[in-house]
């Protein structure tokens, strides 16, 4: 199949930049002697899991069971969820534990003691990471509390818990208005876990693993010293998001999503077919005003254009590799199966029929509101199955 017989809308994969975005953030960890563990809420793909794998990640992250049991089948042997889970999931853990090696977070010394007790019952024993709150202000203990050390040390000490260290998720860092600032986020998040690791190991409490993960700081958070394990996820495709926030260039973003123009309204109003259903209403954060919808680039199937000139296999690249947006269009409103787009200067030359790649601004969502991607290598493309898409639970 080639891109071309493609129906619309539809997300493509560039294998060769996720590859190479795979590649760098591995090496980028192997230099300091960290484990990866990516986070799979971004491809949900047993596919590309074994990709990272096989180039040295220790295992993946789920956010909800669903998706570990999907991991899981495909045969994924480290799964770690860095999120609360209920203890009425207790029997899906139980399952779980007999097929992968499974690993989650507790913050809550009731629910730890809940899960103490549905382990010890099982005969079972289970691995748990205590949550750390390093400025996101979400789930986690506060690192700076006076009952912080005694609280990690109690749930070290349940039984049918295997205490493994601390893990913390710097998620503030997406809101992060300019460089200095990021980078002083990733500075904040390393020296609060430093110092309660250290309390804990003064106190008696062993901590082994130190686990921190996000894409946006991940440039300068491997440079840290403290962590055993890092956990990027958006690394993969990478969205207008992360190159707003300096953590990529376009010409790294390997997820677009292929749309076709169904209207033309006005000389300055065209209709693309790829409404929120599609593309999120996810608006894009950077360090700079990011309006709208996405990055549109010019094209028709594979072969995109910008001002005149053909550019093969869904690059799109200027002079210095840097992919070349449209910035005369502006996706300014979504519905669910419309995508509004006005031209900035009062008119575009497209027409009903003509087709555009649009980069998203949160490759996450796109992932999970389809069942299949295309994996795009030159202008062949071949299925990929999204396998844990809509596991909520």
């Amino acid at each position: 199949m080639t891109i071309h017989s493609l129906r619309t809308p539809a997300v493509l994969i560039d294998k060769a930049r996720a590859i190479r975005n795979l590649d760098r953030m591995q090496a980028a960890a192997d230099a300091r002697g960290v484990r990866l563990r990516p986070h799979s809420k971004t491809h949900k793909s047993p596919v590309v899991a074994r990709w990272q794998i096989d180039r040295g990640a220790v295992g993946i992250c789920c956010a909800k069971l669903g998706e570990a049991e999907v991991f899981a089948d495909a045969s994924i042997a480290d799964i770690r969820l860095p999120y609360p889970i209920n203890p009425s999931n207790a029997d899906r853990v139980i399952a779980l534990l007999g097929r992968t090696r499974l690993s989650f977070i507790v913050d809550h010394p009731v629910v730890a003691k809940q899960w103490s007790d549905a382990m010890t019952r099982a005969g079972k024993k289970v691995d748990v990471l205590v949550k750390v709150d390093v400025g996101f202000h979400r789930c986690g203990i506060d690192p700076f509390a006076r009952d912080s050390v005694e609280m990690v040390r109690a749930i070290a000490a349940l039984p049918g818990l295997n205490f493994r260290g601390l893990l913390s998720h710097a998620g503030h860092t997406y809101h992060a208005h300019s460089e200095a600032e990021l980078h002083g986020m990733a500075d904040n998040e390393a020296a609060r876990l430093r110092d309660l690791v250290g309390r804990c190991r003064d106190a008696g409490v062993p901590v082994e693993e130190v686990s921190a993960g996000a894409t946006p700081p991940a440039r300068f958070s491997l440079q840290q010293d403290g962590f055993t394990e890092f956990r990027p996820g958006n690394y993969v495709y990478f969205d207008r998001t992360q190159v707003a926030l300096g953590a990529a260039a376009l010409d790294d973003c390997a997820l677009t999503v292929l749309a076709t123009v169904v209207s033309k309204p006005a000389k300055d109003r065209v209709i693309f077919d790829s409404g929120s259903k599609t593309l999120t209403n996810d608006g894009a954060r950077g360090f700079t005003p990011a309006p709208g919808y996405g990055i549109v680039l010019r094209g028709s199937g594979g072969q995109l254009t910008s001002g005149g000139q053909s550019l093969s296999g869904g690059h799109s690249l200027s002079g210095n590799g840097v992919p070349v947006p449209d910035d005369n269009l502006l996706i300014e409103r979504l519905s669910e199966e419309h995508a509004t787009v006005r031209a900035l200067n009062g008119t575009t030359d497209l027409e009903p029929g003509d087709q555009v790649r649009i980069i998203p601004n949160h490759s996450c969502v796109v992932s999970n509101l389809v069942d299949q991607a295309w994996l795009l290598e030159g202008d062949r493309i071949e299925p990929l199955e999204i396998a844990a898409r809509g596991q909520i639970t």
